[in-house]
């Protein structure tokens, strides 16, 4: 996409907006030009499993969308198929405000919460399901038609002792980036595999001459977002929690020391990393986009956001660590039903959500993105929802990387919304001082993040027990 003028400062602020909220659990991506549909979407039908209710009902369910939402429009004319349909089910629908994880635990602990609601994320339902909040909807979930269209690895984050209590209302997967022109010119053939091949794929597009390096580090802002990703290659994470619902710590384990050397490898024995290790995520997409790296952790959509030819772009799964793994970093939210409303009340949400999970909605959806110009998320929980199928100039095989990504998943480390500060800071360390030593900083981290947060964390989950 190029940018109009004087657009540049706008984009990079919504930007900077969609990347903290992506890293929060929410899986709305960066508007990006059009690409263009080549499909027209059938009329709205419902896929419920649930008998119409006998009688009429009233449910309050937390999607109105607001007044700035780009997609209010679309979203206002399924919300009227589903009424036209369903006279007998009355909607109440409410929006939701930027504090509405805390809204809605206070709410749901009064005994007024919603029937339904589409935010619960993937990293907080857990919460949700220990305290009784939302309805177990494996029988429900077992008898609806649709059940084997939704994409199974969106639907783990929701399930407990084997069962289910979110039907998926959407996703993403973090994915890794690189550059076709730049492997072209370098006469790479194929994306590296491993840490061995991507240390010596960094090493070939690598020119100081030119100005162009392997791989961009995230070294300032939200460092232990992609850094978690390699103690999973590794075979471990940066946490645990704990069947009583505690945490410990586990920055001095083996699988994230040697996560944190290679980033050190990469940064002062290799060289292929940008020379400003702690410039802002924002920049380190420019870059990207305007030729200067090989390799980058990020979305489609925010490369094309800042004016990169989507045929420029590949994807690659994440490179295997030491012992052949390589999970994808999942996001998203559920739809969930209220455990403490009426059975009738249960019934009319799951006609509610199941409607709303239709692919018919998916696909309308998709096409009303692409004849107003937003660029889709490339992640559909509905397995029979193609993309490429309303927007002509998506390569198939970028859907294609992003749907094997997804299929191991992997949430974010427990506890990461209070640790960020501590795992950033022994990233940082390595990446600033060639003298640092991995497993010194990353106890030191360790040791204060025990102290100061995880000692009270623990000691207020037992004794709320």
């Amino acid at each position: 996409m190029k940018l109009k003028s004087g657009a540049f400062k706008l984009l990079t602020v919504l930007l900077t907006s969609a990347i903290v909220l992506t890293a929060c659990g929410s899986s709305k991506n960066t508007p990006a030009a059009s690409t263009g549909a080549s499909a027209t979407t059938p009329a709205v039908e419902s896929a419920s499993a649930t008998p119409e209710p006998a009688k009429d009902v009233e449910i309050t369910v937390w999607d109105q969308p607001n007044d700035d939402d780009p997609n209010k429009k679309v979203q206002e004319e399924i919300f009227a198929a589903f009424d036209a349909e369903y006279p007998h089910i009355k909607v109440k629908r409410e929006k939701l405000d930027d504090k509405y994880r805390d809204k809605y635990l206070v709410a749901m602990a009064g005994g007024v919460g919603p029937d339904a609601w589409h935010a619960a994320a993937f990293p907080d339902i857990q919460k949700y399901i220990a305290n009784g909040f939302v309805l177990d909807l494996t029988d429900r979930l077992n008898a609806w038609a649709d059940k084997d269209k939704m994409m199974a690895a969106t639907m783990e984050a929701g399930k407990k002792d084997g069962k289910y209590y979110g039907l998926t209302y959407d996703a993403y997967v973090m994915t890794f980036a690189y550059n076709k022109k730049l492997f072209k010119e370098a006469g790479i053939e194929k994306p590296p595999a491993t840490w061995d091949e991507f240390r010596e794929v960094a090493k070939k597009l690598t020119d100081p001459a030119k100005g162009t390096y392997g791989f961009n580090i995230l070294g300032l802002e939200f460092a232990d977002w992609f850094f978690e990703y390699f103690p999973w290659q590794a075979g471990g994470d940066l946490t645990v929690r704990n069947d009583d619902g505690t945490a410990t710590l586990t920055f001095t384990s083996e699988p994230v020391v040697q996560a944190l050397q290679f980033y050190k490898d990469l940064k002062w024995t290799d060289k292929v990393v940008q020379k400003n290790v702690v410039q802002s995520l924002v920049d380190n997409l420019k870059d990207f986009a305007a030729g200067k790296v090989g390799m980058e952790i990020g979305n489609v959509d925010w490369f094309t956001g800042n004016g990169m030819n989507i045929q420029d772009i590949g994807l690659m799964p994440f490179p295997k660590g030491p012992v052949g793994k390589n999970p994808g970093q999942v996001g998203g939210s559920y739809w969930t039903i209220n455990a403490k409303t009426s059975p009738e009340k249960q019934d009319a949400a799951w006609t509610y959500i199941t409607y709303m999970a239709s692919k018919e909605v998916a696909e309308k959806k998709l096409q009303f993105s692409a004849d107003n110009g937003a660029f889709p998320g490339l992640l559909q929980v509905r397995t029979d929802v193609d993309v490429t199928k309303f927007f002509a100039n998506i390569p198939a095989d970028l859907t294609a990387v992003v749907a094997e990504t997804a299929a191991d998943p992997h949430l974010e480390y427990f506890l990461k919304e209070r640790l960020t500060p501590y795992v950033v800071g022994a990233v940082q360390k390595i990446l600033l001082d060639e003298k640092a030593d991995p497993k010194a900083e990353l106890q030191k981290a360790q040791d204060l993040a025990q102290k100061e947060i995880v000692d009270k964390y623990n000691a207020d989950v037992l004794s709320a027990k």
